[in-house]
């Protein structure tokens, strides 16, 4: 029987597993949704990418620390992008 990884089992997986593990308790809601789809079709794969976009846009603003998901599984965070406004006003 398959289930979640043991607190043993953690320790040997790599960040980038970590972090899947993290994204998927965090969209608990989302694939319990999914597994009442009883055929799926473009339509309804556009709509659960964009709940899931969306769901991760949501979070990343209501983070308590602006990348803790990146630093928490030891990636480095992102540069945060100009906006086209601050572009124009660089030199």
């Amino acid at each position: 029987m398959e289930g979640p990884p043991q607190p043993e089992e953690l320790k040997e997986l790599r960040p980038v597993e970590l972090l899947a593990l993290d994204i998927d308790l965090r969209m608990t809601d989302l694939w319990r949704e999914m597994a009442d789809i009883p055929e799926w079709n473009l339509d309804a794969v556009a709509a659960f990418m964009r709940a899931a976009y969306g769901l991760g846009y949501c979070d990343a603003l209501t983070e308590e620390n602006s990348g803790q998901l990146c630093t928490d599984n030891g990636f480095k965070v992102p540069e945060k992008r100009l906006s086209p406004a601050d572009q124009q006003t660089e030199f």
